[in-house]
């Protein structure tokens, strides 16, 4: 196998060495060229000294490059993975967060949905823009993949721009059905079949029954569901928390809609107006405090990463199945891919970008249809429509007047006048990032 995977944002912590790792366990792939592209020439060269050293040191059949030059970096790409965020991203994002509380919007989190996530989403897409004109350019054939949130607006964008590009979101989130369902449900997960969907980060658990007998396993999920996440503990990563932490939003919904939402309050609640009176903040800000302090100190010692470079655990992330599955034409079900809907769920617009389970073929990805997916639910996520939309059209017009009229779509904002000084505000605040807007 002789593939061009280029990482762009390989410099960023957890992710660069999280996916050079996994592709060092793909037999499928060996041989091929992992290329390296960060505009952070020091992170770019820790990641690139560090794939070296496993590289030689499990004496693996991979290239490695590394290059600050998008444009050489994509050149020949088979397979393009972005993850980036700005610089200082923390900083950034604790505006994101406090800022619209001062003017009285009572967001959750302040990363993905409510004002938050629209001023995340005006700063960091423009450069997915960006890099997207140059795949377009260079390699147009290439398959493009996005981790970078707000996964629901950068995907939005760059699909109203670039409708013909093979471009989808990938998203973690979908793996807790892996660890939770096998416990819920007494059987191992191979015995499992489920699919989930929604919007990325407000998506439920459709349906879900036992391979070997066929059997509706909702009931039971329902009936076992409640206390087993009251005593839950989130162990999985090194963010351990207390049993049942963040879930808060998480029951209302499963008690009011009846359906297993798939992760937390964090994520759940930054588009729902009333979550801020039931969410858990003292999870959210344990997570984030821990979250914040591994990230800035990833690199101080080995043991953040020597993980993701043991070939007997399991991958970190789903994209390498899914690009084995490409090279291979498996034509497997993928648990969760966000493309923009062409009838997966009847009751969201078809231009809207949406989390369903995919099939991975040579033709790259193709979304599954959710039958019955809930209308009561779906309401919930029709919402969120037109802030998608106004969000992509704020970004590629550079419009401030497009960037209002999301915030003042959004179910999270109740104040026209404090909106306008907010967005005002923050434009200041991130001049250098946002000054685009006029």
């Amino acid at each position: 196998m002789n593939k061009r995977i280029v990482l762009i944002g390989a410099g960023s912590s957890n992710f660069g060495l999280g996916t050079i790792g996994d592709i060092f366990k793909s037999k499928v792939l060996t041989g091929s060229t992992i290329v390296l592209h960060d505009i952070n020439s020091e992170t770019l060269t820790n990641s690139e000294n560090i794939a070296k050293k496993y590289k030689n040191k499990l004496n693996l059949n991979f290239n490695i490059e590394s290059t600050t030059s998008r444009k050489e970096a994509l050149k020949n790409a088979d397979f393009c993975i972005i993850s980036i965020e700005v610089s200082p991203r923390f900083d950034l994002w604790d505006q994101d967060w406090k800022t619209p509380l001062q003017y009285g919007f009572r967001q959750v989190f302040g990363e993905n949905g409510g004002p938050g996530g629209l001023f995340h989403s005006l700063r960091v897409t423009p450069h997915i823009v960006e890099i997207c004109d140059d795949i377009n350019s260079i390699c147009p054939n290439a398959f493009v993949f996005n981790f970078t949130n707000p996964m629901q607006r950068v995907c939005q964008t760059i699909t109203t721009k670039y409708p013909k590009m093979k471009f989808v979101g990938l998203c973690h989130e979908i793996a807790s059905m892996e660890r939770q369902l096998p416990e819920i449900m007494d059987t191992p997960f191979e015995n499992i079949e489920y699919r989930a969907g929604g919007l990325n980060h407000i998506s439920i658990l459709v349906e879900a029954k036992f391979k070997d007998s066929g059997k509706d396993a909702y009931p039971l999920i329902r009936e076992k569901a409640p206390d087993y996440f009251k005593n839950y503990v989130n162990d999985h990563e090194i963010y351990s928390d207390k049993p049942g932490a963040e879930r808060g939003v998480f029951f209302e919904l499963f008690n009011r809609y009846n359906y297993l939402p798939i992760t937390t309050d964090s994520h759940l609640g930054e588009y729902i107006q009333w979550a801020y009176s039931i969410a858990d903040h003292e999870a959210i800000l344990d997570f984030y405090n821990k979250y914040r302090k591994n990230c800035l100190s990833f690199y101080e010692s080995e043991k953040s990463y020597s993980n993701y470079f043991d070939l007997s655990k399991k991958q970190k992330e789903r994209i390498v199945p899914i690009i084995e599955g490409i090279v291979n034409d498996l034509n497997y079900e993928e648990a969760a891919v966000n493309l923009p809907n062409k009838d997966y769920i009847d009751q969201l617009p078809n231009d809207i970008v949406v989390e369903v389970p995919g099939i991975i073929s040579k033709d790259f990805v193709k979304g599954i249809k959710l039958e019955k997916y809930p209308s009561d639910f779906a309401s919930l996520l029709m919402n969120q429509a037109s802030v998608m939309r106004l969000t992509a059209e704020a970004i590629l017009e550079k419009s401030k007047t497009k960037a209002l009229k999301a915030l003042l779509a959004d179910p999270v904002v109740d104040n026209a006048i404090a909106a306008e000084k907010l967005l005002n505000n923050m434009i200041e605040m991130q001049e250098q990032h946002l000054g685009y807007l006029n």
